[in-house]
């Protein structure tokens, strides 16, 4: 991560060495018809130059097509991910750097001067300049009708919205009252912080640029409620649905749900090229294939993907390592970067009161947490290769501490007993469950996602060690978005997911996560949705811990040197341990990673998260390629 105390500058590209520019098979015949410009005139001034020897990777060839399995509709957001354009990104080292911009200025982590790169075209040819950032921050964000709370909470510093401006049409400028050291960061995000849309598309969907009879048209056509609908549903590109959206990815979507087979072509404007001027990405198609989750790892087993992450994990590694020798497949292990590959959330923020008020008293939480047998899990599951540890920061991290791992992690079932016979829960009911006080047998719904066999595989343990000190655990299977909206609306008393998504951060990354930040947060999603609705929705934290959570984030976000950055995060990951907010169960455990054994250019070994890696994002899928047969 790049440390920012003075006015910076960071340029993108190395220059292109003279030679001709490789056009792409796949665009030829439009280009010689005259229906596309050549590669010279599609690409910016100063396109990203990648020099591939100098990464240690071999300079590849175009063409192609990559066939990926996911399990629904909702995954085609994943190819944004994988793509990994944005502004600025993380490279495979994880440090900072211009990617859609040419280069930024960042002075006293307040003002931000981002430059664009001149000539860059969206992926229906049209240009991408400063008045796709003004259309998204004066039409979209300052307007009532689209966002009724006023611009997102990232773009407000201590109560102050930033000041936005263009400079000319191909730089802009934020400004904040106070220092935002994360705004780069989260500009680098899997989902990122939106500045810019394609203002010459979407102005057909917005009530100040078309006429009431148009939009009604558009409305009815569209099927949705009114032109905010609309103007919502044709703009969104993390979920890209709409093939018509022009997008700065490397592949544009060209299918729209419901389907059971989603296609993904390379964008013909994409601002990437190779140290020898071919054109990135070398692959031509993406190909995302719907199957059902539980079916995915033996359809991977047989070839029926080319590349896949997604809908595998660890416990699948066998299988795939015997498909090898039936199948021109490689398999490969990187390192997953989450806090925990398997936690518990209790939700504190249910609607049962008793519940609400057992999983509110830290002694609950830590109960539970001792009562769980880490290292049967690491045996069972993971064949003793993870590391047994609370949900924290790994190792692999500069703010790691080995007692963040131990606390509350240790198998101890006398302790559990203790600590729940001290919240009232002496009396036993039927098989040895303790009683609630309201005289309920204490049993705890489990929900899942439905989407992992390892989360399942884990609980079923976890199920014995919970009847061990009274309390019963039943599991419940459910779909991704039906299960988040239960959370969200207290009906969840506990899921199960992974844990905290960045285990390696660097001080400079805002430790928004180990705060009650967003909806999505399982453990406290009504007040993650106050804090992420600048304080208009959800509800205000009253837990005296998750309130001091908060206030040092805040504290964090005020500072402007990394040495006051760490010693915040380290406060809050001591915190964090001590309360148990998630209870972790096994980390660092490895993630198969399966590809096509032709495909070159796909590490060996990586880290594998949503954040910072964004998946594969990081490792620049856009330059993966198929070697010759």
């Amino acid at each position: 991560m790049i440390t920012r105390r003075s006015a910076l500058t960071l340029l993108a590209s190395v220059a292109l060495p003279a030679t001709a520019w490789a056009e792409s098979p796949f665009f030829a015949i439009d280009v010689k018809m005259g229906n596309m410009p050549p590669l010279p005139e599609r690409l910016p001034r100063n396109p990203r130059v990648i020099d591939l020897p100098a990464m240690g990777r071999s300079t590849g060839r175009l063409g192609g097509s990559v066939r990926m399995l996911v399990s629904g509709q909702r995954d085609v957001r994943l190819l944004p991910i994988y793509s990994y354009a944005r502004l600025v990104g993380y490279d495979a080292d994880l440090n900072l750097v211009p990617d859609i911009l040419e280069s930024f200025e960042a002075v006293e982590d307040r003002i931000y001067t981002l430059h664009l790169r001149e000539g860059h075209r969206w992926s229906d040819g049209t240009p991408f300049t400063a008045e796709d950032f003004r259309y998204c921050w004066d039409d979209m964000m300052n307007n009532a009708d689209l966002y009724r709370g006023g611009p997102p909470v990232d773009l407000i510093a201590d109560g102050k919205v930033v000041e936005f401006s263009v400079i000319d049409p191909v730089t802009v400028r934020y400004t904040f009252a106070s220092p935002m050291p994360d705004f780069l960061p989260k500009l680098a995000a899997p989902l990122p912080l939106i500045l810019f849309v394609p203002q010459l598309y979407m102005k057909q969907f917005h009530a100040k640029y078309q006429t009431p009879e148009k939009l009604a048209e558009l409305i009815k056509q569209n099927r949705v409620d009114d032109w905010q609908g609309l103007h919502a549903k044709m703009g969104r590109s993390i979920r890209p649905e709409n093939p018509s959206l022009p997008t700065l990815e490397a592949w544009r979507p060209r299918t729209a749900p419901p389907a059971e087979q989603f296609v993904f072509e390379r964008n013909a404007y994409f601002h990437r090229v190779d140290q020898i001027g071919q054109q990135l990405p070398y692959f031509d198609r993406i190909v995302l294939d719907v199957a059902s989750a539980d079916i995915i790892p033996a359809k991977t087993a047989t070839g029926e993907s080319d590349l896949q992450a997604g809908g595998i994990s660890f416990p699948d590694y066998t299988l795939m390592k015997q498909a090898e020798k039936q199948h021109p497949l490689k398999v490969s292990l990187w390192r997953r970067t989450q806090g925990s590959s398997v936690s518990l959330f209790p939700n504190l923020n249910c609607k049962d009161p008793v519940w609400r008020k057992l999983f509110q008293d830290v002694r609950m939480r830590r109960a539970l947490s001792v009562a769980i047998n880490r290292h049967e899990i690491n045996k069972v599951n993971f064949f003793g290769l993870g590391r047994e540890s609370a949900d924290t920061v790994l190792p692999e991290s500069q703010l790691y501490r080995p007692e963040y791992a131990q606390a509350w992690a240790q198998h101890d079932p006398d302790l559990a007993n203790r600590l729940l016979d001290e919240l009232g829960l002496t009396e036993r009911g039927g098989g040895g469950i303790r009683i609630l006080p309201d005289g309920r047998q204490a049993g705890i719904v489990v929900e899942t996602a439905g989407e992992s066999s390892l989360e399942v595989d884990v609980l079923e343990l976890i199920v014995d060690h919970m009847r061990d000190v009274g309390i019963a655990i039943y599991i419940r299977a459910s779909q991704r978005d039906i299960f988040r909206s239960r959370a969200m609306g207290g009906d969840v008393q506990m899921s199960v997911w992974a844990g905290i998504d960045n285990g390696v951060p660097t001080a400079d990354m805002a430790p928004d996560q180990l705060a009650p930040t967003h909806s999505d947060q399982l453990q406290w999603p009504v007040w993650g949705s106050w804090y992420m609705s600048a304080e208009t929705a959800g509800e205000a934290p009253d837990l005296p811990a998750a309130k001091q959570l908060i206030a040092l984030l805040k504290q964090w976000r005020n500072t402007t040197t990394t040495a006051e950055r760490a010693e915040i995060w380290a406060q809050m990951l001591t915190l964090w341990a001590d309360q148990v907010f998630s209870i972790g169960t096994v980390n660092s455990a490895p993630q198969p990673i399966v590809r096509a054994a032709r495909m070159r250019n796909v590490p060996e070994d990586a880290l594998y998260g949503f954040t910072p890696t964004s998946f594969l994002g990081a490792y620049m899928p856009d330059t993966f390629y198929y070697a010759r047969e």
